[in-house]
């Protein structure tokens, strides 16, 4: 038989439920409430409730399934069985208006099968139980959510200290009430917090081991009650961490997760010659050097530039951009106006990234870096409006290449004059969506009638017919000319 799966929400200690003197509930029957955690509130009076459960209930039912001669037969065994195969955490049995006690063989089935078993009193009805769950529920996810920004800002706070690496796994070790451990690449411990263990810490290094052996991001075990996990740090430079803690909640690897990220920055090439050589290239571009001549200190070209933003509310952090970077494999991050960009090299073709929308330039020499920066920021622009996760520039020869290019751009100049910026760049993203209001409003963050003003006026200013294919081709050769 299947485990029975639960949601990744916070649950709820029964012992908590049962301590809600509003409520009146009273358990009779089954093991103690203490450790058993409920997920959510389901009401049934089916006789089978096995095909409508998903795990970690607490079923309610006022019995009205049961027929008269159940006590005399195996029906509660049968049906306590089922609710325990499907993973219930518990059963509440209301009282009023069918039944006025609880059968005493549906008490006798809970003991036998170890199903907690709660009395719900008449005057509490189930929605009030189930509204009781939703809201402890609540108050334990936005506990979990203040630890995990606490221990978010501790971990950044120890990062920045003069001794990181230790400060970091200190910390760490602290919030998962466990052990971390920092493995180099030739698999030696290079430091280590929290209490040591033999078994388990010769469990850790067998764990970090295998991440560098597969060459995967992180890996995972349990051992002795103790739940491990070993992540690799940054692209391919063998550093790994582990973490022994005794649960393995959602916020736990969160906070592993972001303190991953922190020691991959500690450990990663700044720390040898690539990031050497990043330095001395930003030293002289900042005392006059062109881009062509420091490019060959990042590497061989020619390179993408990849405009990202996340897909939730909000935009990115300093953390959450450095992980991107790592995660497409350079290191070469900047995050401004809510947009991360990357310079990547073109041997590394960047994916999809799972939580982000990426427009991706042209391959570019150095020279030709700024207009691959345009590229990649008109390619993630399309990318939000047509909801893609990843969009390449189309870079290939058209019809417009034919005409001399100080030609076209002088033509184009006078053309697109009349209009100031705000509306040449509605013009350029309304032309490239094929004139549709609406994803041009989302790929602009405007309303879709502020589009259609802008538009209007565009076909004011410049005195054209914009239904017109031939004046919209004319127009987007212009465009184009004008970067």
């Amino acid at each position: 038989m299947p485990e029975p799966t639960v949601p990744p929400t916070p649950p709820v200690p029964l012992a908590s439920l049962l301590a809600r003197e509003d409520l009146g509930l009273r358990q009779i029957a089954g093991p103690p409430a203490t450790g058993v955690v409920v997920h959510w509130a389901h009401t049934s009076e089916m006789a089978d409730p096995y095909p409508y459960l998903l795990g970690g209930e607490l079923l309610l039912t006022a019995g009205v399934h049961i027929p008269e001669a159940a006590g005399s037969g195996t029906y509660f065994d049968d049906y306590v069985s089922r609710i325990v195969a499907a993973g219930g955490a518990a059963l509440g049995f209301g009282l009023a208006p069918v039944h006025d006690t609880v059968p005493r063989a549906l008490v006798a089935a809970c003991e036998a099968y170890g199903l907690p078993l709660l009395e719900v009193p008449p005057q509490t009805t189930f929605s009030g139980v189930a509204r009781a769950v939703w809201q402890l529920m609540a108050r334990a996810r936005t506990a979990e959510l203040r630890r995990v920004t606490e221990a978010q800002q501790s971990l950044a706070a120890a990062a920045a200290r003069p001794d990181p690496v230790p400060s970091v796994l200190r910390r760490l070790a602290q919030r998962v009430g466990g052990r971390a451990v920092l493995y180099g690449p030739e698999g030696t411990e290079i430091a280590a917090a929290g209490r040591p263990d033999p078994e388990v810490g010769a469990a850790l290094a067998a764990l970090a081991g295998l991440v560098v052996a597969r060459g995967s991001a992180s890996a995972s075990d349990t051992i002795g009650g103790a739940h491990l996990t070993a992540y690799a740090l940054g692209a391919g430079h063998g550093f790994v961490l582990a973490v022994a803690a005794p649960r393995r909640d959602p916020g736990d690897h969160t906070i592993a997760s972001v303190a991953a990220v922190l020691l991959s920055l500690l450990t990663g090439e700044h720390q040898s010659g690539p990031g050497a050589a990043r330095s001395s290239a930003l030293v002289r571009l900042l005392l006059g050097a062109a881009p062509g001549e420091v490019a060959g200190l990042l590497g061989a070209g020619p390179w993408h530039v990849v405009h990202a933003c996340p897909d939730g509310p909000g935009g990115p952090d300093p953390v959450a951009a450095s992980a991107l970077g790592a995660a497409l494999g350079s290191p070469l991050v900047d995050l401004a106006d809510d947009v991360v960009r990357v310079l990547l090299p073109a041997g590394r073709e960047p994916g999809p990234q799972q939580g982000w929308t990426l427009g991706v330039s042209a391959a570019a020499e150095p020279a030709e870096w700024p207009v691959a920066d345009t590229q990649a920021a008109r390619a993630l622009a399309r990318a939000r409006a047509t909801r893609t996760a990843l969009l390449r520039h189309g870079d290939r020869p058209a019809l417009g290449d034919l005409i001399p290019a100080d030609e076209a751009e002088a033509h184009a100049r006078a053309l697109l004059a009349p209009l100031h910026p705000p509306l040449t760049e509605t013009l350029r993203t309304w032309l490239s969506l094929h004139g549709s209001w609406d994803r041009t409003a989302v790929a602009l963050s405007v309303h879709r009638n502020t589009v259609r003003q802008r538009i209007t006026r565009c076909a004011a200013l410049l005195e054209a017919d914009l239904d017109d294919p031939d004046v919209r081709m004319e127009l987007w050769f212009a465009l184009r000319r004008t970067g």
